[in-house]
C-alpha cells in the first residue's frame, strides 16, 4: 500500500498556469512560484467583482482522535467528485503549519487519492506565507523592545505588555521566556512568551482582511501593551504597521495549486480552530465563489471549533452565507467518544459505537441552529465493518438527516460522487442562515450563549483575571465583538477527557484577550496552550530528504 506521499508523489500535475486558464484565470493575474504552484493577483478581485457567486459549501466535523479522522481529506474528495458529476467546483483550504506536520498529526493536505499537490511544498515552506507572518509579528515585537530600550517615550510598562513572539513550531520551551538579559546593551530584561505562528493575531488579521489597505488599518490596531497610566499602545503607536504590511503584500495574495485530478485549490491562511479561528483567508473563499459554481472550503477541528467561528466570525465580517454544511463523521472517532482507547479504535465495537453517536448528535443539532442543510459524510477507514457502517446509517436516518458514504482515500473523487450529489441536492434547498449571537451583547453573555448552546454547558465559571480583562476591554470600547473561544478539540467541553456529549459542566474561562486589529476577543477555555509541544515520537523522526533532494516520510 502505498503512503501519502508516494501518491502524491506519482501524480500527473498540470501547469499551474493550465489549472488558471480552465479557471478563467488571466496570464497577468497570475504569479508563478515555479511550475505547480502560483499566487493570484490583487488585479483578478475588480475584474471579478460583479460576477455573481457561486454556492458556499462548508466542510467541518465532529469530535476528532488525536490522529485526526479526515477532514481535508473529504473537502479535496468532495472537490473531486463535484468535477467528476460535471460541477465546477473551487476548493479554498487553510495552509498546514509545520508545527503538526513535524509533531503528532503529520501532513495537513489531504490523504490517500484526495490531496492537494505539490504535497510536499504545501506542507513545508510552499510560498513563504508561514515566515512572512512570522517576520511580520516578530518586527512588531522587537519595535516594541527597541522602543523601550530608546527611551521609552510612550511609557510602555513593561509588566503589561501583551504582544507575544512567535514561530511556526512546535516548542514547549519558548512557552515562557526572559528577554533582555545580559547588560543595557541588550535591552529591558523581562518576562516573555512565544505562541505558534497560527495562533497569532497577524495570521488572523491575513485571513480576514478584505484587501491591503484593510490589513494596514488591522495590523495598526494591534493592542500591543498599557502604559503606566493605563492608556492603551497599538502597533500604529510605534509605527511598525507600514513596515508589517510592506512584509505582508505578497503573503495577502491566494495560493493557487491542485488536487491529485487536476481540480483547482485555492490554500491560504492557516489559523488553528482550537487556539484561532481556524478558517482560511476570506480573500481566498471570497475567490472561489466568484471562478466557481461552488467553493468548497473547511473548518479545523469540530464543529464546536472552527464551524461555530466560521459561522458566527468569518460569515459575519464577508458577509457570505453556506448553502450547505457537510459533517465529517468516522467509525473510529464515534468509537473514541464512546470511550474506546486510540489503539483499539481498529476493531468492530459496536457498543462503543452506539455510545459515541451521541457526539454526532450533537454535531448536527448544533449545526441546523444555523438555518443551513446539513450532510453526513461517513469517511469510510479499511477497518470499518458492515455491521458498524449499517449502525450509523441507520442513526442518521432516526436523526433525519441526510447522510452518504464517502471512501476518497482510497478511491478519490470516483468515492465521493455520492456524497456530491446529496451535497448539490442539498445547496438547492431552502435556508435561512442565522448567527447564533448579537455581537452587541456583552462579553461575558456572548461566551455563555456559545457554550450552553454549542458546547452543552450549563454554565460558565470567569477567573480573576478573565474578569478583569472583560472589565478593561469594554473600557476601551472593544466589547462588541465576535468571540472566539480557544479550546480542546477532544471534547465538546473544555476537559479533553469528557468524551461523547458531556452535560452538566462548567466552562472554565482563565484569561479573555483583545485582538482588535482581527476584530474578536478570545477566550481561553481550559488547559488549553497557544504554543504546543511535540509528543515522544514526532511525526520528525521518519521524515528523510536524499541527495537527490527527495523527501520521504512526510505523511
Amino acid at each position: 500500500m502505498l503512503t501519502d506521499i508516494e501518491i502524491a508523489q506519482q501524480a500527473k500535475m498540470l501547469p499551474i498556469t493550465e489549472i488558471a486558464g480552465r479557471l478563467g484565470i488571466l496570464e497577468e493575474e497570475l504569479e508563478p512560484y515555479g511550475r505547480y504552484k502560483a499566487k493570484v493577483s490583487e488585479s483578478i478581485y475588480k475584474r471579478l467583482q460583479s460576477r455573481p457567486d457561486g454556492k458556499l459549501v462548508l466542510v467541518t466535523a465532529i469530535n476528532p482522535t488525536p490522529a485526526g479522522e479526515g477532514k481535508t481529506t473529504t473537502s479535496v474528495g468532495l472537490g473531486q467528485a463535484m468535477h467528476r458529476i460535471g460541477k465546477n467546483a473551487v476548493l479554498a483550504l487553510r495552509e498546514p503549519s509545520l508545527g503538526p506536520v513535524f509533531g503528532i498529526k503529520g501532513g495537513a493536505a489531504g490523504g490517500g487519492y484526495a490531496q492537494v499537490v505539490p504535497m510536499e511544498d504545501i506542507n513545508l515552506h510552499f510560498t513563504g506565507d508561514m515566515h512572512a507572518i512570522t517576520a511580520a509579528n516578530n518586527l512588531l515585537c522587537a519595535m516594541l523592545d527597541n522602543h523601550m530600550q530608546q527611551g521609552n517615550s510612550l511609557k510602555i510598562d513593561q509588566r503589561r505588555i501583551l504582544l507575544k513572539r512567535c514561530m511556526d513550531m512546535n516548542d514547549r520551551a519558548l512557552r515562557g521566556v526572559i528577554v533582555g538579559l545580559g547588560g543595557k546593551l541588550n535591552g529591558v530584561p523581562r518576562e516573555d512568551s512565544f505562541q505558534i505562528t497560527v495562533a497569532s493575531e497577524v495570521m488572523a488579521i491575513l485571513c480576514l482582511a478584505s484587501d491591503l489597505t484593510d490589513l494596514k488599518d488591522r495590523l495598526g490596531s494591534i493592542l500591543v501593551a498599557y502604559n503606566y497610566e493605563g492608556v492603551p499602545v497599538y502597533a500604529r503607536d510605534l509605527g511598525a504597521h507600514g513596515a508589517m504590511t510592506a512584509l505582508l503584500k505578497d503573503a495577502l495574495k491566494p495560493n493557487l495549486v491542485q488536487t491529485l485530478e487536476n481540480t483547482p485549490a485555492l490554500v491560504h491562511g492557516g489559523p488553528f480552530a482550537n487556539i484561532a479561528h481556524g478558517c482560511n483567508s476570506i480573500r481566498a473563499t471570497k475567490l472561489a465563489l466568484k471562478l466557481g459554481d461552488y467553493c468548497i472550503t473547511e473548518a479545523g477541528f469540530g464543529s464546536d471549533l472552527g464551524a461555530e467561528k466560521f459561522l458566527d466570525i468569518k460569515c459575519r465580517y464577508a458577509g457570505i452565507a453556506p448553502s450547505a454544511i457537510v459533517l465529517v463523521a468516522t467509525l473510529r472517532a464515534l468509537k473514541y467518544n464512546g470511550g474506546i482507547s486510540k489503539d483499539a479504535l481498529s476493531q468492530e465495537n459496536l457498543e462503543a459505537l452506539q455510545k459515541g453517536m451521541v457526539n454526532l448528535e450533537a454535531h448536527v443539532e448544533n449545526m441546523r441552529k444555523y438555518g443551513v442543510p446539513v450532510v453526513v459524510a461517513i469517511n469510510q477507514f479499511p477497518t470499518d465493518t458492515q455491521a458498524e457502517i449499517e449502525l450509523l446509517a441507520e442513526h442518521c436516518r432516526q436523526m433525519g438527516v441526510e447522510y452518504a458514504l464517502s471512501q476518497v482515500f482510497a478511491k478519490g473523487g470516483a468515492g465521493g460522487e455520492e456524497l456530491a450529489c446529496k451535497v448539490v441536492e442539498a445547496c438547492e434547498k431552502p435556508s435561512s442562515f442565522r448567527i447564533l449571537y448579537d455581537e452587541k451583547l456583552p462579553i461575558s453573555e456572548k461566551i455563555q450563549t456559545i457554550a450552553r448552546e454549542i458546547y452543552g454547558a450549563a454554565d460558565v465559571e470567569f477567573s480573576a483575571a478573565a474578569k478583569r480583562s472583560m472589565s478593561e476591554i469594554a473600557k476601551l470600547g472593544q466589547d462588541k465583538l465576535p468571540v472566539c473561544i480557544a479550546k480542546t478539540q477532544y471534547s465538546l467541553s473544555d476537559n479533553p477527557a469528557l468524551l461523547g456529549r458531556p452535560t452538566g459542566f462548567t466552562l472554565q474561562i482563565k484569561e479573555v484577550r483583545l485582538s482588535a486589529g482581527a476584530g474578536f476577543i478570545v477566550a481561553l477555555a481550559g488547559e488549553i496552550m497557544t504554543m504546543p509541544g511535540l509528543p515522544k515520537q514526532p511525526c520528525a523522526l521518519n521524515i528523510d530528504c536524499d541527495a537527490d533532494g527527495h523527501i520521504s516520510g512526510l505523511f
